[in-house]
């Protein structure tokens, strides 16, 4: 593994078990926690510090939001896997948070997590940050967390369930259930690191294109890969009817589309960002397949 990505990953995991201690009632922190610190990769809060990175070097002004990102996608796993939803029995190589604490405290530790996320964000972000920057911090949160991103995605996925789909509708549900946590990490720790709106939208870009292809290569990863490499149960999207990429263009023209996504990708980040880091996660996201 890249050490740098290393590096970035034990700090978020540190940072995590200090933010979200143990607490009464024992019950709901022990779900939280079971599920925040699990051995996940980390992905989304390191691309917020990379990006961060990128214009400054006060890298503790990200942390609180880089730690509230990686809460905010442990929320929307533990409720992707309930038994109303995907209902899944594993997550990131371990049983899944309802398998352990029964339905009712794992929905609950979903809940807490996406109420927790934002407070982090408030109390522990340094006072020298624009208290309007930390607004539009918790503005673009709620934007990903909400029905404007990941929750208008899950809604149209489980809608879409055993039927025929257009190919819109299928771009809809990847770009707001996976996408979205891509695009909210990057635009933070470009805004929190001081980038002009130019540089935003910019960044936007290229984490829509990545967001795309994490989700077209989690795709080719469900027909072909194996419960230890996944972390999760393959094989579900085709047992449950569900639309994906390699279902509606075919499995070959969906690792070209993922090939063109992290061509493009790179590009952008190549032509006017000095980051081997963001080069190296692009494109590891199409490794992941090989």
């Amino acid at each position: 593994m890249n050490k740098q990505l290393q590096n970035y990953k034990e700090l978020i995991s540190k940072k995590l078990d200090e933010y979200l201690p143990q607490k009464y009632p024992n019950s709901i922190f022990e779900s939280m926690r079971y599920s925040v610190l699990a051995d996940g990769k980390r992905i989304r809060p390191i691309l917020a510090l990379e990006v961060f990175k990128l214009f400054s070097n006060e890298i503790e002004k990200i942390l609180p939001t880089a730690c509230a990102i990686e809460m905010l996608h442990v929320q929307s796993l533990i409720h992707d896997d309930l038994p109303c939803m995907d209902n899944d029995d594993f997550r990131r190589g371990k049983p899944t948070n309802h398998k352990v604490y029964g339905d009712a405290i794992a929905t609950l530790a979903g809940d807490a997590l996406l109420s927790f996320a934002p407070q982090l964000i408030i109390q522990k972000t340094p006072k020298s940050v624009n208290p309007e920057t930390i607004v539009r911090i918790l503005d673009e949160f709620m934007e990903a967390a909400g029905v404007y991103g990941i929750i208008a995605g899950q809604v149209v996925d489980i809608e879409s369930e055993g039927k025929q789909i257009d190919k819109d509708t299928l771009n809809f549900i990847h770009n707001y259930k996976t996408a979205a946590m891509f695009k909210f990490p990057i635009r933070a720790g470009a805004i929190l690191g001081g980038a002009s709106e130019k540089q935003i939208n910019e960044l936007t870009q290229y984490a829509e294109k990545i967001g795309l292809a994490f989700q077209i290569a989690d795709d080719l990863l469900d027909e072909t890969s194996t419960l230890e490499v996944l972390g999760k149960t393959p094989g579900k999207d085709k047992i449950a009817g569900k639309a994906t990429y390699p279902s509606i263009y075919g499995f070959d023209e969906a690792k070209n589309t993922l090939h063109s996504l992290i061509e493009q990708s790179c590009d952008i980040i190549k032509n006017s960002y000095d980051s081997e880091l963001l080069i190296y996660i692009t494109k590891m996201i199409e490794t992941r397949i090989k």
